[in-house]
């Protein structure tokens, strides 16, 4: 799923700080792509890696505007929005209209979503997203890459430092199952939630995890290689001409280790 389907689904609510989102509240997020956010799969209102995902909203808040972000206020955020919803995709979107006003929290709550059911396929380019440790409203080239990725038969981008190493997805990480052990491109990418719930629950499943330099014809050396995000772990099964290996036993064995992560209450 690339970015700008995001903006094809059903909108549920969308409140700013704890209110429907009033027109002149909007004007800044529509006019100034300066902010950051993160996205979350509720169920029976509870997320996986709730803690992550509030020290990534509370961590970029302080780089990007000097101030933090109290997770007990955007709790009371995600509360609110989410009504009598147990089931539901949220975006907690931070910004700043004026620097002499804390920063504005908005929470859009949509229909939950789940993980592609299909081998993806992707279309390589070389990019790099600004700032890339940062989950940040700046993407014009994620959505960008990914509509000629979806023009050309792709599912989505797949972005490279130089047109060989690997980096990320337009809108996951990506990884390789081999020997044992899941291997992340070691290079400029955001470490996303699921990336940090699997790197800390694999090797309790006896599986290393770690960071290696990883070309694009080094992805054919691979068991399995997936996408990870916030609606779980998605096969990859071609990446431009490349056709990878897909082992089920493999991709069934992580996707157990994810889904035996706990979920959190809200």
């Amino acid at each position: 799923m690339t970015p700008l389907a995001w903006v094809s689904v059903t909108v549920l609510a969308n409140e700013v700080d704890g209110h429907p989102a009033r027109a002149d509240e909007l004007q800044f997020p529509a006019l100034v792509n300066y902010g950051h956010f993160t996205a979350l799969q509720v169920r029976k209102r509870a997320v996986r890696g709730l803690d992550r995902h509030l020290q990534r909203l509370d961590t970029a808040t302080r780089e990007l505007y000097d101030t933090g972000l109290p997770a007990s206020r955007v709790l009371r955020h995600i509360r609110h929005a989410l009504g009598d919803h147990a089931d539901a995709t949220v975006r907690v979107s931070v910004f700043q209209a004026d620097p002499g006003l804390e920063p504005s929290v908005m929470v859009t709550v949509r229909p939950a979503a789940a993980a592609a059911g299909v081998p993806q396929r992707l279309q390589s380019v070389t990019f790099r997203r600004a700032l890339p440790h940062i989950k940040h409203a700046g993407t014009f080239g994620q959505i960008h890459y990914g509509r000629v990725a979806e023009q050309n038969g792709f599912d989505d981008a797949l972005f490279t430092e130089d047109g060989s190493v690997v980096s990320e997805s337009a809108t996951a990480n990506l990884a390789g199952y081999g020997g044992g052990a899941v291997s992340w491109p070691d290079a400029p990418q955001l470490h996303g939630i699921t990336m940090q719930l699997l790197e800390h629950a694999l090797p309790a499943a006896g599986v290393t995890t770690r960071r290696q330099r990883i070309t694009l014809d080094e992805l054919r050396s691979f068991d399995a290689v997936f996408l990870t995000n916030s609606l779980g772990i998605a096969a990859v099964g071609q990446v431009d001409e490349r056709r990878l290996h897909i082992s089920p036993s493999v991709l069934e064995a992580l996707t157990g280790v994810y889904e035996s992560i706990p979920w959190d209450p809200i």
